[in-house]
């Protein structure tokens, strides 16, 4: 199968048409005074900085992180199943109910929007942007990417660099730490993980609340 390239206009001309969704979805008062431009949305797509690695997500868990606040997208009946430590389910069909504005609307957590793979939360994030929210971040690859990269990370061939190696040895031993026999098991109280910090974004001053949303 002959693999398709997107151009940026193709980029564009996509975005629009998820953008027209988004506002007929949601009432002129809660778009009108954060709504954000296609080209806007686009460049921070190209940028993609709304991604985070399994490895920060992970260490952030080893460490208890407080601001950490995982935000699983799939339905209910998926979430009891499993999950990743710690996280909340709003299911994407509910994204917009008013129950949820004081998550989204606060300066202390980092919202992680995550589901099987990459495409919902992305979704998810863009329509949050729409909106004017900027705490909100993507696990990229979802819980399969979890899965292949935390929990049965593939060991390095001899011809490894230290590098990778020493990425091989967090995901195990984080692997190992979190529970790699149960998605939804606490932490362990004590982690073996030693390795150089990953970085983590840091919250973003408070913004004015978002009146409105669906229910």
């Amino acid at each position: 199968m002959k693999k398709i390239t997107f151009t940026p206009r193709m980029l564009l001309t996509t975005i629009l048409l998820i953008m027209g969704v988004i506002i007929a979805a949601v009432p002129k008062n809660t778009t009108t005074p954060y709504k954000l431009s296609a080209e806007q949305i686009l460049d921070e797509i190209k940028s993609g900085t709304q991604y985070l690695e399994p490895e920060q997500i992970a260490q952030m868990l080893v460490e208890k992180d407080p601001y950490l606040q995982l935000i699983d997208l799939r339905p209910q009946s998926e979430f009891e199943k499993f999950n990743l430590n710690g996280a909340i389910n709003i299911p994407i069909d509910n994204l917009l109910s008013s129950d949820y504005v004081d998550v989204f609307d606060q300066d202390i957590k980092l919202n992680v929007f995550y589901s099987n793979g990459s495409s919902q939360a992305n979704e998810a994030w863009m329509l949050l942007r729409q909106l004017g929210y900027t705490n909100i971040y993507v696990l990229r690859g979802g819980m399969n990417y979890w899965a292949e990269a935390i929990l049965n990370p593939t060991p390095p061939s001899g011809l490894s660099s230290n590098d990778e190696i020493a990425r091989y040895n967090f995901r195990r031993a984080a692997g190992q730490t979190l529970g790699a026999e149960g998605l939804d098991s606490a932490p362990s109280a004590s982690s073996n993980v030693k390795t150089t910090k990953v970085p983590a974004p840091k919250p973003v001053g408070k913004k004015k609340k978002v009146a409105g949303g669906c229910s």
